[in-house]
């Protein structure tokens, strides 16, 4: 890797989507303390400093469970406290349809509600960071709220609102989007889209962008990054077990997650993407390369914005 951004923040990167690192699987339901060490010796090795390991849309209970299993055993390692410095719920409050549900399973996708919500907060054990959900799915914004108020971030991510229903959200508590430009359908209105609402209230926004080469096209890329500004903008990889390995196949929870040439991540049907391969070092590279970004612009984008998203430091 290059070695910009370590020789000038100690700290390293800051990655708030991780699913999975090296061969393992953090939604695996026989997930082990040797697996998420050895995870966490490979995203240290990479320049990594900080992630949310993120888990997704399941039923309400084995989401649970995963998060109960997952805080149990970094608590009895240290090298895991160090890395991964909370959760990152991704679900199962998001729009059920087809293109915004992305791969989360439609089944196990249901409306947000406080007792769900509470449910999944109490088996983190306070280690959630950031809930990801679809506004339009929370009534009366009573779970962003619920979040806000517990100085949990709250992103909105594989939704649909309005524009009046992102506003009402932002005023309850909203502070983040998910991924933009992806956990939406492939095929958009030209004008009157998701992308286009949330780039509109970027002011008001955490904006993060998954900048593998794969997810959006580098000149798409580079548009919304302008857009969203660099004082707003995060860049995630939204790893997954095939992070750091090559062409293959790997797990992303109950599903099987085809890995091309092109370092693609597709679903076995290959009929969407599942999340990525990229490692940190490889997006600082490409930032470099494809969008001839700043050593200051790619710093601000993957070591200080994240860390202030989650209240790690002060935004200034």
């Amino acid at each position: 890797m290059t070695t910009s951004l370590m020789s000038d923040h100690q700290s390293g990167y800051v990655d708030l989507q991780v699913n999975g690192y090296y061969g393992i699987d953090f939604n695996s339901d026989e997930l082990t303390a040797e697996a998420i060490h050895k995870a966490c010796q490979r995203l240290e090795a990479d320049g990594v400093a900080g992630i949310l390991a993120t888990i997704i849309t399941d039923e309400v209970e084995r989401m649970a469970t995963r998060l109960a299993r997952f805080a149990t055993l970094r608590a009895a390692d240290s090298l895991v406290q160090r890395i991964v410095w909370g959760f990152h719920i991704e679900g199962p409050f998001i729009l059920n349809e087809p293109g915004y549900v992305g791969t989360h399973p439609r089944s196990a996708v249901c409306p947000a509600n406080v007792t769900d919500m509470q449910r999944l907060l109490e088996a983190a054990e306070g280690l959630t960071r950031i809930v990801t959900l679809a506004p339009e799915r929370d009534a009366g914004m009573a779970v962003t709220r619920m979040l806000a108020d517990q100085n949990i971030c709250v992103a909105a991510g594989h939704c649909n609102p309005t524009l009046n229903e992102i506003d009402a959200a932002i005023d309850a508590g909203l502070s983040m989007f998910t991924h933009l430009g992806n956990g939406c359908p492939l095929e958009l209105s030209r004008h009157d889209n998701i992308i286009q609402r949330i780039l509109s209230r970027a002011e008001r926004l955490w904006i993060s962008f998954i900048a593998d080469g794969v997810h959006i096209p580098w000149p798409a890329l580079g548009n919304y990054l302008k857009i969203a500004g660099r004082d707003r903008a995060i860049v995630v990889t939204d790893a997954i077990s095939a992070a750091g390995l090559g062409p293959g196949e790997y797990e992303l929870g109950d599903q099987k997650v085809i890995v091309d040439e092109q370092g693609a991540t597709w679903s076995a049907d290959r009929s969407h993407l599942a999340g990525s391969s990229a490692t940190m070092p490889q997006v600082e590279e490409r930032l470099r390369r494809e969008l001839a970004l700043s050593e200051d612009e790619i710093s601000q984008l993957l070591v200080y914005n994240p860390q202030c998203a989650i209240n790690r430091q002060e935004a200034t």
